[in-house]
């Protein structure tokens, strides 16, 4: 610490030093002290706007690199999800959506997908109203998967970063509801027809937010790590038979 405040110090004196020589330089050529120090007055005069100018730039490079730091961290988060939780939950929930056929079609994510076709992706799933019908699917199963991913949910849901993500942390919090009200319930024989209702718009809920941010990754890949696409392609939960080989 101590040698860094005298290296600090010795080019404070030589930027001094410096100054004042191309001072006595153009006190040398001009000869007029008087118009070297109109010029001093003018330029220190400008002094606080530069001050002002610099910051602002220097400011808003930092929180840009920030703000990329961040989205980076929590790209690997969501990442982690999808490979633990989110792909496989995708295609389980995508069973519960009733005449799933055109959102097959939509969201088979291929490797010549452009931007205009994540958009298209997008704005088919938030056009939609997407019925959901529990009632004669395993619910059982469903259960059983997601109750056992209850503690990397809520693992996730400690994460700092995510605050910096207002909709994954929406996504994460409908998963998680939706894993209280299917472990609540003991047995799913015999419900209710409020009760099936009542399921299915906690499924919904959950589908759209998962959807969404799936297209959302899958982009992200495509743009910042091909290979790992490349794979993200292959297992693409809404392909009937996913297949990890290369043809």
């Amino acid at each position: 610490m101590k040698k860094l405040l005298v290296n600090r110090n010795i080019a404070l004196m030589l930027l001094a030093l410096l100054s004042a020589l191309i001072y006595g330089t153009d006190y040398l050529v001009i000869g007029s002290a008087r118009e070297i120090a109109t010029s001093f007055l003018g330029n220190l005069a400008f002094l606080p706007l530069y001050v002002i100018f610099v910051t602002l730039i220097i400011e808003q490079i930092l929180r840009e690199r920030e703000r990329q730091l961040i989205m980076r961290k929590l790209n690997m988060v969501i990442g982690v999800f999808f490979s633990e939780v989110g792909s496989k939950l995708l295609k389980e929930l995508s069973k519960y959506v009733v005449m799933n056929d055109d959102l097959r079609r939509e969201l088979h994510v291929a490797p010549q997908w452009k931007e205009t076709d994540y958009q298209r992706a997008l704005g088919y799933l938030s056009s939609h109203d997407f019925k959901i019908d529990c009632s004669n699917c395993d619910k059982q199963h469903l259960k059983e998967f997601i109750v056992s991913k209850r503690n990397f949910l809520v693992g996730l849901l400690e994460n700092q970063n995510l605050l910096e993500h207002e909709q994954f942390t929406d996504l994460l919090w409908a998963v998680f509801h939706l894993v209280e009200e299917l472990d609540a319930r003991s047995s799913f024989d015999d419900m209710p027809k409020t009760d099936i209702e009542h399921i299915n718009g906690d499924i919904k809920r959950a589908f759209g937010y998962l959807s969404r941010e799936w297209v959302i990754y899958m982009r992200h890949l495509k743009d910042d790590y091909p290979y790992l696409f490349s794979l993200a392609v292959r297992l693409n939960p809404m392909i009937e038979n996913p297949d990890p080989q290369v043809y």
